[in-house]
């Protein structure tokens, strides 16, 4: 079967770093200033850093991993590097953008994967959107002005303060949005589902059965299903299966690769029955979903 060419591009931070950028870990900006020399982003697009956007003015819809949101005065998004989004503005849009890289924090917190106990930093589009409203909207309003005043120093406090800035914003957001508790503070049941997460999130491509989730979590596939429908409202076989056709959809639309490529690298036993899977749950094949996926 004939490549098709990637049809999205995928942006690293130095790519987007205005040339007077003193810091190469992180990008603050007004969000219209941002637009203006980045009109190209409203296409869809990947990258390879985290992405935080908070609206102040403005309409339209913006799309994360294939799930669409109406933009709101108060809103914020988070994004973790490697999900799919795309912009659709109606009128004039401001706001703050902060892009940062995950290593600025290697360097302060001697904690591992700290940002994945906020659960906006999980990858999950309908977790990671919300209108924030009353104080905690001006203190997030604020925090973002501070990090973007931050960005300009040149003395050597500045990259300190702005990460004591944004673990200040993750908390701020944190405590209006119940799903984020640091893993000690969670209650059990939660625990569990979050590691069963993480775990899907590694081995979706070779683990399909709930029962291996399950026995790697130490519990019976029993235990981890009624889990899921309890905190999901979805048995754990569908959370599996949700995960696999996001990979789908993202390869579709931003491999140099074709259906074939992508349904061993999937795992599945052959091109048909990717095929057959990925139409069973969307409706169309992967020929098709990549045709509409060129308008996003």
């Amino acid at each position: 079967m004939k490549k098709v060419k990637s049809t999205i591009p995928v942006y690293d931070i130095c790519s987007l770093s205005s040339s007077d950028n003193r810091n190469g870990t992180i990008i603050a900006e007004p969000f219209a200033a941002y637009l203006k020399v980045h009109p190209n982003l409203h296409r869809a697009h990947r990258h390879s850093f985290y992405h935080i956007v908070l609206f102040t003015e403005g309409k339209g819809f913006h799309t994360i991993d294939f799930e669409q949101f109406p933009v709101q005065i108060g809103q914020i998004y988070f994004m973790a590097p490697g999900q799919v989004h795309s912009w659709n503005f109606k009128d004039d849009v401001d706001g703050y953008i902060i892009n940062f890289s995950g290593e600025i924090f290697s360097a302060l917190v001697a904690k591992g994967q700290y940002l994945e106990q906020f659960s906006f930093f999980r990858g999950i589009a309908k977790e990671s959107v919300f209108k924030l409203k009353g104080t905690v909207l001006d203190e997030a309003k604020k925090i973002f002005e501070h990090v973007i005043k931050e960005r300009s120093q040149i003395d050597g406090y500045s990259q300190d303060m702005i990460r004591a800035l944004l673990v200040q914003l993750f908390i701020a957001v944190s405590r209006v949005t119940p799903a984020s508790l640091p893993p000690k503070a969670m209650k059990q049941n939660m625990l569990i589902l979050h590691n069963f997460r993480k775990l899907v999130d590694t081995y979706y491509a070779e683990k399909r059965l709930p029962k291996e989730y399950a026995a790697m979590l130490y519990i019976t596939p029993n235990h981890l299903n009624a889990l899921c429908n309890d905190l999901l409202g979805k048995p754990a076989g569908e959370v599996i299966r949700d995960r696999i056709l996001l990979e789908a959809k993202r390869l579709l639309i931003n491999a140099d690769q074709s259906i074939q490529e992508i349904a061993f690298q999937l795992s599945f036993t052959d091109n048909s029955h990717f095929t057959k899977f990925f139409k069973k749950y969307t409706m169309l094949t992967p020929e098709e979903f990549r045709k509409s996926a060129e308008s996003i």
